[in-house]
């Protein structure tokens, strides 16, 4: 096994400040300039690379002394949350979850499982927004969530994800509306139907029209007659008689089952979906993040 990296603290302080000196300064008084320099040069040797260059009075990191900043941040987190994690469990567990979800999974299945996590872990204190899934993934990026879940994988490479659960985007029209009494709609037709639909950035919409391109379908070609950010308004201006329009299964359980809604089978197109949850592998997942993700993936 390969020895550890030496100096990593004095290499992470010297490249965020730019300074040798100024890094001694920040350091115990007793450390001088020099041998700030003598360890970034004992670092530099053990990985046999330049890890700095000297410019106009100030050290800039190398290409390599960039990528090793963001392991060595890494590798700091895990220390310090190595800590924290064995101090809570003389303590009891303790700590923040911070959560960013969007619509469906957030209002239809985020509630029962932060009820059984609460349960388990009284001692976390949990933060959760609901916004679309263009926005969780802005979130995660930026550390600002710790976990996101979302309608739709991300494409981002920073961001690891695992489908935890499935769901299906049904065309939804009133009872009596001349589609839901023909029982059926071939996908070809839908150009022909006036629809409502979810804002761009929206995981639903998302799912929707990539279905449509499936089944061969140019979703520019759909009569789309108004865009709204709510499901629930959506699911009302249907049930008024404004247009129909395609809505996650769970967002319009009650409705379907007490025959406000009539939910309408488009032959030729594949409207299922899987929910993801997903993190920034760049940064180490606190211990409250992993236990949330082993219950939604258990």
């Amino acid at each position: 096994m390969a020895a550890p990296l030496p100096h990593l603290d004095t290499f992470i302080l010297a490249a965020e400040l730019g300074s040798f000196t100024q890094a001694a300064r920040k350091m115990n008084p007793s450390v001088t300039q020099a041998a700030v320099s003598q360890r970034i040069a004992a670092l530099e040797k053990d990985l046999g690379i330049k890890l700095f260059d000297r410019v106009h009075g100030r050290v800039e990191l190398t290409a390599s002394g960039r990528r090793l900043h963001e392991i060595a941040l890494q590798i700091q987190a895990l220390h310090d949350q190595a800590r924290r994690e064995i101090a809570q469990q003389v303590e009891g567990l303790r700590g923040d979850l911070s959560i960013a979800a969007s619509s469906i999974p957030g209002e239809h299945m985020l509630p029962s499982f932060l009820s059984e996590f609460r349960q388990k872990n009284p001692n976390i204190a949990v933060r959760a927004q609901i916004v679309d899934s263009a926005m969780v993934f802005d979130l995660v990026e930026r550390g600002e969530a710790q976990l996101g879940l979302a309608g739709q994988p991300s494409g981002r490479p920073h961001l690891e994800q695992k489908a935890f659960g499935r769901d299906e985007m049904v065309l939804v029209a009133p009872p009596k509306h001349p589609l839901a009494q023909k029982g059926s709609l071939r996908v070809e037709e839908l150009p022909g139907v006036p629809l409502i639909m979810r804002e761009r950035g929206s995981g639903s919409r998302q799912c929707v029209e990539h279905a449509l391109q499936e089944a061969g379908l140019d979703p520019k070609n759909l009569q789309i007659t108004t865009e709204v950010g709510s499901n629930e308004a959506i699911r009302e201006m249907v049930q008024r008689g404004a247009g129909l329009a395609f809505l996650s299964r769970f967002a319009v359980k009650h409705e379907l089952e007490a025959g406000k809604l009539v939910a309408i089978p488009v032959e030729g197109a594949n409207l299922t979906r899987e929910f993801f949850v997903l993190y920034d592998r760049r940064r180490a997942l606190p211990l409250a993040s992993r236990l949330f993700m082993e219950l939604l993936l258990a």
